[in-house]
């Protein structure tokens, strides 16, 4: 009875998902500022404590203008967000027009076996609100690494990959692929809710 009650505990607190199922709605996802994606995701915002794929054709296609009005708001709040070996170096000015506080931004070099290691001790530390990485050597073990280490340390993690891991499963919470040819996000997976039939056309 004991381990029956601890897994019934385990479900109310959405620690173990239950596959196929819905669950309650619970509104309390991370607000993304973007009132169609908000609507269309069963936390109202990105997943908290979790880990976000999006799937990319290449950088650049709005994938930081997506994230932009939540990474903003959590800077002015003084949460810290770090970003893991970005493709291109960011540019300063840009990203302070958008809204960041620099003083709450930090950006870690790295090769990318070590870029996997920062990235989940950033998030496993506790000390952030959001990391962003672009992992290019990880499989399914070290994305589920990343899963666990946001769940431990109260964070939301986004990682930007290649669309082509599109095909492969993965323990994210949430995963959202870009139709350059819509101009859209598609929501591939969506833990705790249904995920909806039609693309998401975004304004940047």
């Amino acid at each position: 009875m004991g381990e029956v009650l601890a897994l019934g505990e385990m479900l109310a607190a959405r620690t173990v998902w239950r596959a196929g199922k819905g669950v309650a709605t619970r509104r309390d996802g991370e607000p993304s500022g973007h009132a169609a994606l908000d609507a269309a995701l069963p936390d109202g915002g990105w997943p908290r404590r979790a880990l976000t794929e999006l799937l990319l054709p290449s950088d650049g296609v709005g994938e930081i203008a997506l994230l932009l009005p939540t990474l903003a708001r959590l800077t002015a709040a003084g949460e810290r967000v770090v970003l893991i070996a970005p493709p291109y170096l960011p540019y300063a000015p840009s990203w302070q027009a958008g809204g960041i506080d620099l003083g709450w931004l930090e950006v870690i070099e790295a090769e990318p076996k070590q870029a996997l290691w920062a990235f989940e001790q950033c998030l496993r530390s506790g000390a952030c609100a959001a990391v962003l990485g672009w992992p290019q050597t990880g499989d399914a073990r070290a994305l589920r690494r990343l899963q666990v280490a946001a769940d431990s340390g109260d964070c939301c993690a986004f990682a930007l990959r290649d669309r082509r891991h599109a095909v492969n499963a993965s323990p994210a919470a949430l995963r959202l692929e870009y139709l350059p040819g819509e101009h859209a996000w598609q929501v591939r997976k969506c833990r705790g809710g249904q995920v909806p039939a039609q693309p998401l056309r975004l304004a940047h």
